[in-house]
């Protein structure tokens, strides 16, 4: 019985060393990305390799001006006006961003969910734009039909507009029957004499876009207001460009 005794001894001593030894060596979890975002993570200081972390909306006022890919990075740009390739065949924007208030960008990644599910996702070509920017393109188009008055505004100005697309989950856009900024009754949404592809990519868009709050212009298929910024201030400053 004593020698019973001496080893169970002997074996518990030894299951119990085991046990503090591959705890000392065992490192806690890392931690989730849950846990490692906040609202003051910028994309650009992570280290070289890692997955982007974004800025959550925690702590903002929804009228705040913020640059998107800061909080998503499931959309495509295509930032015309920083660009020669636009009707005012003019650069406007010293760098490609997307600006918009706080509660559009909300909207715009909630809208986004769901084109995803659906093999799609957004593509910028315009975002907020400053009111100055809006004096230019009056002056080569003052017509109301395609163009704010810019003594009034674009909802644009506000950072509740933006203008966008559809591509798939490859960057191919899809057929919406004109380039962006075409000024002409095809791309009008009333036009209803093209082809079922091409009626069916701008159905898409209208109303999954309408569903999250927006409202569309009749004659820009590309053209997408946030209704509840309509009352917002006109702004006219200008982002930081990278050195």
């Amino acid at each position: 019985m004593k020698y019973r005794m001496v080893l169970w001894t002997f074996l518990w001593v030894a299951v119990l060393g085991c046990k503090q030894r591959d705890k000392a060596g065992q490192q806690d979890p890392a931690p989730t990305k849950a846990q490692m975002v906040s609202d003051t993570v910028e994309v650009d200081s992570l280290p070289q390799g890692d997955e982007p972390l974004y800025r959550t909306f925690d702590g903002l006022a929804d009228t705040t001006f913020v640059r998107l890919a800061d909080f998503s990075g499931d959309f495509e740009y295509d930032m015309r006006y920083a660009t020669e390739n636009n009707f005012l065949k003019a650069k406007v924007y010293e760098c490609p961003e997307c600006y918009t208030r706080v509660k559009t960008a909300k909207a715009l990644i909630a809208a986004n969910r769901e084109f995803l599910k659906k093999g799609a996702k957004i593509k910028f070509f315009d975002c907020y734009r400053p009111n100055s920017v809006q004096y230019k393109m009056w002056e080569i188009v003052p017509n109301p039909q395609y163009v704010a008055n810019p003594d009034k505004g674009s909802i644009h100005n506000k950072g509740g507009a933006v203008d966008i697309t559809l591509v798939d989950l490859d960057g191919n856009e899809l057929d919406m029957g004109t380039d962006f900024d075409y000024f002409g009754k095809r791309a009008y949404h009333d036009n209803l004499d093209l082809p079922q592809e091409i009626l069916d990519n701008r159905k898409l868009l209208k109303e999954t876009m309408e569903a999250h709050g927006f409202w569309s212009i009749r004659t820009e298929w590309w053209h997408y207001n946030l209704s509840a910024a309509s009352n917002d201030p006109v702004a006219n400053f200008k982002w930081d460009c990278p050195n």
